[in-house]
């Protein structure tokens, strides 16, 4: 008898510990996938506005997209990186907006932006640093 009520004890903490971890483990399973589509999403928002143009070109076509959506893809392309790579050549950073950008707020604002540099650096109010900075924040 006592190896009966002993086997069965046994068997209930089994049950009771093996209830515990399945659940607790669910509950972290399922926050862990909820963190990691949540970072997904985050690091993959901005990938629709990436596209090519019809010779090959890699730009950001954000025409649809309201104003913060505009500047938030801007500030997460890749293709900021490139144009902040022609500094100090503002002809050339005035160029790749006219090619690569399309979206009329984030051109207009990009426009604006280096032009307001542009005369600030020449006229040597700011240096080269200063004006780096001042075009890696678009807001």
């Amino acid at each position: 008898m006592m190896f009966d009520k002993s086997m069965m004890v046994y068997i209930a903490v089994g049950i009771g510990f093996f209830y515990l971890i399945t659940t607790y483990v669910g509950d972290i399973q399922k926050e862990d996938e909820r963190l990691s589509n949540s970072g997904y999403e985050m690091e993959h928002k901005y990938d629709q506005y990436y596209t090519q143009d019809s010779i090959g070109q890699d730009i950001i076509d954000v025409t649809f997209a309201d104003p913060q959506t505009q500047i938030g893809a801007w500030n997460h392309s890749p293709l900021k990186r490139e144009f902040l790579e022609l500094f100090p050549d503002f002809d050339t950073m005035k160029t790749f907006i006219k090619n690569r950008v399309r979206g009329e707020y984030l051109v207009q604002t990009l426009t604006k932006k280096v032009n307001e540099i542009e005369d600030q650096f020449f006229s040597g109010k700011i240096d080269a640093e200063q004006a780096k900075r001042l075009l890696e924040r678009i807001k």
